[in-house]
């Protein structure tokens, strides 16, 4: 495991296996060398001694390797002696680098130090948002899962210890900085590894019990935070009601849960709650799943991984808000007891919703989850999930979509914004209203097969069961998973998709 520490020294002496620093493109001034082309290259601020111990040689060098400076870019350079570590990591920041810039940065860099025992740090970091993003970058950049591997020698490359060097490394709020990116860091990795895990070996109970463990640990010794969970079995589902939940697992042979975790810290003044999807396996039922692609379909229980990891990170950063958390948990699979396309569903609350296609299976098991949610009042809602392809289409695989109450989408938005993940708000318009009451026996139609807007038409029927309250609804089909390679501080597989932005969203209702 990589430590992290700050440390307030120049990185041109510093003694390391590598340094790395940053590159950043300037607007062309003065004479230049032949050998420049493009925008004009310099370190970024941080690096000011690396730049001085190569003098005059550092631009031409970089022209003659093609350096270009974009976000990301990384080349290792033999130093023979002209700074103290044998091995100087510039990484591309682009022209004005942001926070975001910084982190996919630092990724990037993490992956290209390899068999590096020791390395230290110069990118920019002298405001705590700066330090925060390169440390998030780093160690979500080098994260490797490697459960199911034999020899892990290969992919177990990353750095023991990582210094960040910064001049205000003894400042208390950078100190801070350093210590709460490593909470989120954990939660992120952590909610990777449940989305990396085979489906056959992460089925809705042991996800139930493997939340379990993670509460249980985080409850001991002195101080810990104030934090409840109960899980609820088949029987206990049955008895409340929840026939979403119960409809979409009836076709698998490892019955569904509901994780209910709540944090109640004292002083608290906002009460925030969370729903995620926990669809364990999605074969799509009887509306089957084409093969080609579905073993990804193990991801589909990254909502709920996120909000409960999201609620164990916000606990153990001892956030004052207090966060009930509502994780439904299926595995929607093929059977002769799976719920039938024209079966009729009774929810939690008693709304009754008729069942068109078995493979829009999440917003039932939400709807339940959600009523649970309302009757807990909190002040705002959000529910996270892999909803809809739906939405893949219209924001791509790096984008999420946002929906719901104009001003929850806004904090949503915004949180996104400072935990480095896209989102974009999306509509709901009055005509989906009609179409998810368009059932001619049953209060709600689950699906109605018009190809437009169907992310649209899954925000409407989830919004059915929010009581009118505060509520957003963060669909996270597109970039819960990267299926290509690796891009930044995302490598590939499970991102951790929304945890940050769920933190970061505590963070400003505090």
């Amino acid at each position: 495991m990589t430590s992290f520490t700050l440390r307030s020294a120049s990185p041109a002496k510093t003694k390391a296996d590598a340094v790395v620093v940053g590159v950043v493109q300037s607007s062309p001034t003065g004479r230049r060398s032949a050998k420049e082309t493009g925008p004009r290259l310099d370190l970024a601020p941080g690096a000011e001694d690396v730049a001085k111990a190569y003098g005059r040689k550092l631009r031409p060098l970089l022209a003659s390797l093609d350096v270009k400076g974009a976000v990301g870019e990384v080349t290792r350079i033999p130093t023979s002696g002209a700074i103290g570590a044998p091995l100087l990591v510039l990484v591309g920041l682009g022209s004005d680098p942001q926070p975001a810039d910084l982190r996919r940065a630092a990724g990037a860099a993490a992956r290209a130090v390899t068999n590096a025992a020791h390395v230290a740090v110069a990118l920019p970091a002298e405001a705590p948002e700066q330090v925060r993003a390169v440390a998030e970058g780093w160690a979500l950049g080098a994260y490797t899962f490697t459960t199911y591997k034999q020899d892990t020698t290969r992919d177990d490359t990353t750095a023991g210890e990582v210094v960040l060097l910064s001049g205000a490394a003894r400042k208390k709020e950078v100190v801070t900085a350093l210590e709460e990116a490593q909470v989120v860091t954990r939660a992120v990795a952590a909610t990777r590894d449940w989305v990396n895990t085979p489906p056959g070996d992460l089925r809705p109970p042991h996800f139930a019990e493997s939340a379990q463990a993670r509460a249980k640990e985080l409850g001991k010794g002195r101080g810990a935070p104030r934090l409840t969970l109960r899980v609820l079995d088949e029987a206990e589902l049955a008895e409340l009601g929840c026939g979403g939940i119960l409809g979409v697992g009836a076709g698998s042979s490892a019955p569904p849960r509901l994780v209910e975790i709540t944090y109640a810290p004292k002083g608290a003044t906002t009460h925030l709650a969370l729903v995620g999807k926990g669809i364990t396996f999605d074969s799509g039922g009887l509306s089957i799943k084409p093969a080609q692609g579905m073993h990804e379909m193990k991801s589909d229980m990254a909502g709920a991984a996120a909000v409960i990891q999201a609620t164990f990170a916000i606990a153990e950063l001892g956030l004052p808000v207090k966060v009930s958390c509502f994780a439904p948990m299926a595995e929607n699979m093929v059977s002769g007891n799976a719920t039938r396309p024209g079966d009729i569903l009774t929810m939690y609350g008693g709304k009754t919703v008729e069942v068109l296609n078995t493979d829009a299976e999440g917003r039932l098991v939400l709807g339940d989850a959600l009523v649970r949610a309302t009757e807990t009042d909190p002040d705002l809602i959000v529910d996270v999930a892999t909803l809809t392809g739906a939405m893949v289409v219209a924001l791509g695989n790096k984008m999420a979509g946002v929906m719901g109450s104009e001003d929850v989408v806004a904090k949503v938005v915004d949180a996104g914004a400072s935990a480095g993940e896209p989102i974009w708000a999306m509509p709901i318009p009055e005509e989906m209203k009609q179409r998810v009451t368009s059932s001619k026996i049953a209060d709600l139609a689950q699906h109605d097969w018009v190809r437009w807007g169907g992310g649209l038409f899954a925000g409407a029927f989830l919004r059915e069961f929010t009581d009118g309250r505060p509520w957003a609804h963060l669909d996270i089909a597109g970039p819960s998973y990267n299926a290509g390679g690796p891009d930044g501080h995302l490598t590939n597989g499970g991102t951790g998709f929304a945890v940050a932005t769920l933190v970061d969203l505590a963070r400003g209702l505090a």
